[in-house]
């Protein structure tokens, strides 16, 4: 794809929640792209396919002293589009919440973009849907490059995994799909632009499906860099090896935590425009669904995880649900399945290893809590699976710990890396499984807590906020 840029304003947006002021997101935009317009040549530095913008018109003129210039630069990204990138990186995000995502769905919030357009929540018609379309079509155009910006940032500067080819190929496509969100107008103001812009963002979610295992190769890959001395972080032994200090790769772990919430939030927004797009499903809007049911979500991630432990060990401990079955809330079904799922299969083979095969297993116990004053849904997870060690309760939460062997790592981030969870995964491999279902659950505001009692078992606290008026917790 060929782009000419130039600048047509340069006012940064003040920070704000989504619609809740009385402004049009579809305003003229500080920079647009212009497709197929002028040819221009790549820069022989560059190692994108892209290509370099070359033409602006500018409005205002940028000094940059030496050292300014050189905070600016990019490995490996073009000069013009480094300065692209930090620019937008500048800008404040605007955080969403489960209410806020839902409101928009319904069309509450149209009259916010469109003054002139009197709006009944209750109306179905076509030509509000295509409003919303529209409206949502708008700020994503406004938001997802600032995030996708500040990310490259990250991923550029990271100690000791920005070295790592598995996320030097992350950060090469995020600045690809920035440069493709630049190409689209930001002023959407009929259903083909907005249809055209759908297409281009379908495209980038689809592609960014494989980054959960490839920043999880990434890592993998930073192990094995420390093992052979290739990096050193750490103390080292008698013999010259580099032992990790998970305590000291605060830097890392601080990083991934940062990517891995703004990579959720990217997801949930596109995510759920697209679904705005398709044919409506009862008690849904978009991915949220209005009566989300932790009972039936449990049963469906126990027999998931039975599935894989049997496969595993040719049996599964029974799985006892008790408490408020027939609650339901708004919530996105797949966040609560993907821990519940990681909870239930940690505990499955806890109890299989701790108690040994073909033994008669302690069942397992799932607790759902809610009542009327109840600020969350609270669910408990329990086992008898021996516990553990109160030395690796930190090291539970790092994405660069895991019990599995190194064989089992090597063949997982070569395993169906376009999903980001799948039942034909092992039940140990990358680490990943416990922070990643805490970055889902504080996405919306809840939490994830586990006490464990070794030589006994684990008792894991999923908090999950009612109201979903909680903003996201975006990174910087």
């Amino acid at each position: 794809m060929k782009y000419t840029l130039w600048n047509d304003s340069a006012s940064p947006v003040a920070s704000r929640s989504i619609f809740t002021e009385k402004e049009n997101f579809n305003h003229t935009p500080s920079f647009v792209f212009q497709p197929n317009t002028v040819v221009v040549k790549p820069h022989e530095s560059s190692r994108f396919t892209f290509c370099s913008p070359l033409v602006m018109k500018q409005t205002r003129q940028l000094s940059l002293n030496a050292s300014s210039y050189e905070n600016m630069q990019i490995t490996g990204v073009p000069d013009d589009v480094a300065e692209m990138i930090h620019k937008h990186a500048s800008r404040p995000q605007t955080s969403a919440s489960l209410q806020t995502l839902m409101k928009t769905g319904r069309g509450e919030y149209l009259h916010k973009t469109y003054e002139d357009h009197e709006h009944n929540p209750n109306d179905n018609s076509k030509v509000a849907t295509d409003k919303i379309l529209m409206q949502v079509a708008g700020f994503l155009r406004h938001e997802l490059p600032i995030r996708l910006a500040r990310r490259i940032l990250d991923l550029d500067r990271v100690p000791h995994m920005k070295e790592m080819n598995s996320v030097k190929q992350v950060r090469d496509l995020y600045v690809t799909s920035f440069l493709e969100l630049l190409s689209v107008e930001k002023q959407i103001r009929n259903m083909k632009q907005e249809e055209e812009f759908a297409a281009i963002l379908e495209s980038i979610y689809e592609r960014h499906a494989s980054v959960l295992v490839q920043m999880a190769r990434g890592a993998f890959e930073l192990r094995a860099a420390i093992r052979n001395g290739t990096i050193h972080h750490g103390s080292i032994t008698s013999n010259g090896k580099s032992v990790v200090e998970f305590d000291a790769m605060e830097d890392t772990h601080a990083f991934l935590d940062r990517f891995y919430i703004s990579r959720i939030g990217i997801r949930v927004l596109i995510g759920q425009y697209l679904s705005l797009r398709q044919h409506p499903v009862e008690n849904y809007i978009g991915l949220i669904c209005l009566k989300t049911s932790p009972y039936e979500i449990v049963k469906r991630a126990i027999d998931d995880a039975a599935f894989m432990c049997t496969r595993k060990y040719g049996d599964a401990p029974e799985v006892i649900i008790t408490g408020r079955l027939d609650l339901t809330f708004p919530y996105v079904p797949t966040h609560l399945h993907y821990i519940m799922l990681e909870l239930l299969k940690n505990s499955m083979r806890a109890t299989v290893d701790y108690h040994g095969i073909d033994a008669d297993y302690p069942p397992i116990k799932v607790v759902i809590a809610d009542g009327k004053e109840n600020e969350d849904v609270v669910i408990k997870v329990s086992d008898e699976g021996g516990g553990i060690p109160r030395s690796n309760m930190r090291k539970i939460w790092s994405y660069l710990f895991t019990t599995a062997d190194p064989a089992i790592q090597e063949g997982m981030v070569a395993f169906n890396e376009n999903v980001d969870h799948s039942i034909d995964s092992p039940l140990a491999g990358l680490g990943y499984g416990l922070p990643i279902s805490r970055s889902y659950a504080r996405y919306f505001g809840g939490d994830l807590s586990l006490m464990s009692m070794e030589g006994y078992g684990t008792d894991a606290f999923v908090y999950l906020t009612r109201l979903g008026n909680t903003r996201e917790p975006l990174p910087i």
